[in-house]
């Protein structure tokens, strides 16, 4: 069960999620610190040319390719996954055509093909039910960490990234905790406030805690459960 820390231009925060023992990911092109293990592309706006040179230039383990939003897109996101299957070693696949998984092959230009599950939020996310990813190896784009840890039950779950936890950091203070405390307005998201720590930095703090939480509590449920792939 492979972790990883997506988030580009901030060296701190970056630092902070590998010492925790995150991977470190990125959307592409754009500003990095570090060996890049898992790359996004712009689904907001799309650029095949810039995505692909910069796949290129940092050979990311892994790599999402253009979302299959549409049916008729389907020969266009396997164009796209032809081309960075030159580059990574595992090509992402984000499905969001019901019924249309049977249709992703495993393998893409001699690559291993792992399905990208969208975690729904409210800006975004996949409509495509769980049971129709079967047991194909998932991959969880995004989401909070126990909506993550939730869909781990039920999917076949391989890796999982985000950057939920230093949002809340700075907007907050707030760091991710897996258990409902009497010092908690919400169960997940206590602030420091909230606990009396005081000192300075406390969005860096806050981020700490959550990355070293948020892997703790990791490692029981894959204990506890199993990694299925």
């Amino acid at each position: 069960m492979k972790l990883i820390y997506c988030a580009d231009g901030n060296k701190r925060f970056a630092q902070i999620a590998i010492d925790a023992g995150f991977l470190y990911g990125a959307q592409l092109p754009s500003t990095v610190y570090h060996s890049v293990h898992f790359a996004d592309q712009d689904w907001k706006k799309p650029d095949r040319a810039k995505y692909m040179a910069a796949l290129a230039e940092y050979k990311p383990h892994m790599a999402t390719v253009l979302d299959w939003e549409q049916e008729e897109q389907l020969d266009e996101v396997l164009d796209w996954a032809e081309e960075a299957a030159q580059f990574v070693e595992q090509i992402l696949i984000i499905p969001k055509v019901i019924d249309g998984i049977d249709m992703i092959p495993e393998r893409i230009g001699g690559k291993t093909v792992i399905l990208a599950y969208s975690v729904p939020t409210r800006f975004s996310g996949s409509s495509v039910p769980l049971w129709e990813f079967r047991q194909r190896p998932v991959h969880l784009l995004g989401g909070s960490p126990h909506r993550q840890m939730e869909l781990y039950r039920y999917l076949n779950v391989f890796s999982a990234d985000g950057n939920y936890a230093q949002k809340l950091a700075i907007l907050g203070c707030q760091f991710w905790e897996n258990s409902s405390t009497i010092y908690q307005r919400g169960r997940w998201w206590p602030s420091l406030r909230e606990i009396g720590w005081t000192g300075v930095d406390a969005p860096y703090e806050a981020f700490r805690r959550s990355c070293k939480n948020i892997q703790v509590a990791w490692k029981k449920l894959v204990h506890a459960n199993g990694n299925r792939v």
